[in-house]
C-alpha cells in the first residue's frame, strides 16, 4: 500500500531529524514527535488486518489525526528554532 510505504518512511524522517532536537526535549517534544509519527503507519496496518471496511475506515481517521498531530508537532519544533528550516 502507497499510503503505508510513506506513512513508514516519515516514521524514519521523524526520528531522523528530531534526533536534533534538544536534550531536554528527550521526553517532551521528541517522544511526542516520534509517538505521533510511528502511530500513523500502525493505524493503516491495524486498520487494513481488521477485513472490515467500516474499521478500515475508522483505523484511517485514527490515523490522519496522528498525521495532524506530528504537523503540529513539527511546526511547534520550527518555532522554538529546534529544527532548521532544511529539515522543516
Amino acid at each position: 500500500m502507497l499510503v503505508w510505504k510513506k506513512a513508514m518512511q516519515l516514521v524514519t524522517d521523524v526520528y531522523s531529524k528530531s534526533t536534533s532536537l534538544p536534550q531536554h526535549e528527550q521526553f517532551g517534544l521528541t517522544s511526542q514527535m516520534r509517538r505521533s509519527a510511528i502511530s500513523i503507519p500502525s493505524n493503516i496496518a491495524e486498520g487494513y488486518g481488521r477485513n472490515s471496511t467500516g474499521d478500515y475506515t475508522h483505523f484511517l481517521q485514527i490515523a490522519l489525526g496522528s498525521l495532524f498531530e506530528i504537523q503540529t508537532q513539527i511546526e511547534i519544533a520550527f518555532n522554538l528554532n529546534y529544527m532548521c528550516e532544511n529539515n522543516f
